[in-house]
């Protein structure tokens, strides 16, 4: 039995109240009778019935097939006439609303429920197209962008890598030691940012096909972290200063997973050196209880100005002080889901010319004790 809610619109009280009866000896649900096309579209924007049962002939300036037309185009709501008339003027003009079914009065309640089914089923089936395309649309847009910005990203580190060995090659033995190992230096930073690129690439497309997966696993969160921290010391040659503090009953390895907890600290601190001039601090911190993991990445760098704060989290957005400064929007759209697996939550407190705190909150699932067996 159909439990579909429905709206009636019908100026004659004495068949509407035969309608409505109709209907809830059917199982629908009636969420108002409406008696004149500005009744019916109030109810329709605040009630939001499935479905809204139309006669054609109201008291008023708009008549059924006027008020139809509106509620299909503001309102995207199925529309079923329910009316006495059939003469071709009338059937001309209902069909420019495109209703989803037509019934004459007098009328067999089986009929009417048999229409209702139909116009609720077929309104189903096309509201499921219509979600399928403009997610396709969406796709479309975001691998296009996807294109472009990855190329673009790509172009920069590979030109700075052919330069730079075609200077080593021509002119060798006339450089420095000290100018060739600036030109080695930047072949590295290219690839290691066309590395850190790839790796964006793989994880987003990991993200939209679903594939991404959470595999926690027990792991010494500090170990790990600090390792983190001297990687970036060796890579970036910039000092990040790591603190921690562990509660003092915690008993057992946490459980986390350890490739998308990499994925968001490297995103997060990667920014924090690469917003920040030179010798400026950038403070990692991270606190251990026995329920959660909190990680706190704070620099002292360009800030986020408060309108970019909104849509910090989507791909590829970037912030308006950071056009100049390489980067795809991708690193913290990537944060954002790696959190979202964990079952964490993530905040940025900012302000421009000031700096920047990322909080990561992580929920911790624990191992027992006879399974103590962390990975680092």
């Amino acid at each position: 039995m159909s439990t579909a809610r429905v709206l009636i619109v019908e100026d004659e009280s004495i068949i509407a109240l035969d309608i409505q009866t109709s209907l809830q000896l059917a199982g629908y649900q009636v969420v108002s009778i409406a008696a004149t096309a500005e009744e019916a579209l109030y109810d329709a924007a605040h009630l939001q019935p499935d479905l809204v049962l139309m006669d054609i002939r109201l008291h008023g300036e708009m008549d059924g097939v006027d008020t139809a037309e509106q509620i299909r185009q503001k309102l995207h709501l199925p529309v079923v006439f329910l009316t006495a008339h059939a003469d071709e003027n009338t059937l001309s003009r209902a069909k420019q609303s495109q209703p989803f079914g037509y019934i004459l009065k007098p009328f067999e309640d089986r009929d009417l429920v048999t229409t209702i089914e139909i116009a609720l089923s077929r309104h189903k089936a096309e509201t499921a197209v219509q979600v399928a395309l403009e997610r396709e649309r969406e796709m479309s847009e975001l691998k296009s962008r996807f294109v472009s910005v990855v190329s673009h990203e790509f172009r920069n580190p590979l030109n700075t890598i052919l330069f730079s060995t075609e200077l080593l090659q021509r002119y060798s033995t006339q450089l420095t030691d000290q100018k060739k190992e600036t030109y080695l230096e930047r072949i590295q930073g290219s690839v290691k940012r066309m590395n850190q690129l790839l790796s964006d690439v793989l994880t987003v497309g990991e993200t939209e096909s679903g594939k991404l997966q959470f595999s926690p696993q027990p792991m010494n969160l500090v170990k790990f972290c600090q390792e983190l921290v001297d990687e970036f010391h060796l890579a970036e040659k910039r000092s990040i200063k790591f603190s921690h503090r562990n509660s003092e009953t915690i008993d057992s390895s946490p459980c986390l997973d350890d490739r998308l907890l990499r994925h968001i600290l490297t995103n997060l601190l990667s920014n924090a050196v690469k917003y920040s001039s030179k010798g400026e601090l950038v403070e990692f911190k991270l606190s251990v209880s026995d329920r959660t993991a909190i990680f706190w990445i704070q620099d002292y760098g360009i800030g986020i100005p408060k309108s970019d704060q909104a849509d910090l989290f989507q791909s590829f957005h970037r912030a308006s002080n950071a056009k100049s400064i390489p980067g795809t929007g991708l690193g913290l759209s990537i944060v954002k889901q790696c959190v979202d697996l964990h079952g964490g939550t993530i905040t940025v407190e900012s302000e421009q010319n000031q700096g920047t705190l990322f909080t990561v909150t992580l929920p911790l699932n624990r191992q027992s004790k006879h399974e103590n067996n962390p990975r680092y």
